[in-house]
């Protein structure tokens, strides 16, 4: 039994000594701590102004960092309503253009309703000066025909509907235009609908070939 107490003394002594020595590590880094901060002088009046004015120029940054946000925000919200505007009322100078002309129509048709005589004359008339109207209009907005009749067909702005026997034209040329085309500065809108000429002999020629 005197064994154990003694193996328990020694025990609390080795942890009574680690505390101590803890305990005196902490007091001297306390020591260390207080040594320094009386060694350390306190900043001089040039120090507190730099130190002042290095703050002021850190708000200013901020400050211009925060209105330069707002600003992009506000551009990109500008832009937006700008491209939707844009999209909204693209073909606003086009409507423009066309009112003219859908007041031509509003004209003739109320003289169709009030005056009976040379109706179909007068009728024609108004017809033509409003498919007039349209058509410079349209050319002013960079809109031009596609003329294919009499021209070697052309895959790029023509469209074969179909295709007739003839010893009047040379095979491959434009005989007849069904449907008008049109380019909008050079760019294709619709091709021309036509009817190319073929040789009567072609046909026969094809045959012959594919035997051989």
């Amino acid at each position: 039994m005197s064994k154990e107490l003694n193996k328990k003394e020694g025990e609390k002594n080795e942890q009574d000594i680690q505390l101590e020595k803890e305990e005196l590590e902490g007091a001297r880094d306390q020591e260390k701590l207080e040594k320094e901060q009386e060694e350390t002088p306190p900043p001089s009046a040039d120090q507190l102004k730099e130190l002042l004015i290095k703050a002021k120029k850190a708000e200013e940054y901020y400050e211009r960092l925060l209105r330069q946000v707002a600003e992009t925000d506000n551009l990109r919200k500008r832009l937006a309503k700008e491209k939707q505007d844009a999209i909204r009322y693209a073909n606003e100078s086009l409507i423009e253009q066309l009112l003219p002309i859908m007041d031509s129509f509003d004209m003739a048709t109320a003289a169709f309703n009030t005056n009976c005589e040379n109706t179909i004359e007068s009728l024609k008339t108004g017809v033509e000066m409003v498919h007039g109207q349209l058509k410079r209009t349209l050319e002013d907005t960079g809109l031009t025909e596609i003329n294919a009749a009499g021209e070697v067909f052309n895959p790029a702005l023509h469209e074969a509907i179909s295709r007739k026997e003839t010893n009047e034209s040379n095979d491959g040329t434009v005989i007849e235009q069904i449907r008008k085309g049109y380019q909008l500065n050079e760019r294709l809108i619709r091709p021309a609908s036509v009817i190319v000429a073929t040789s009567p002999n072609s046909e026969t020629e094809e045959k012959e070939s594919e035997l051989e």
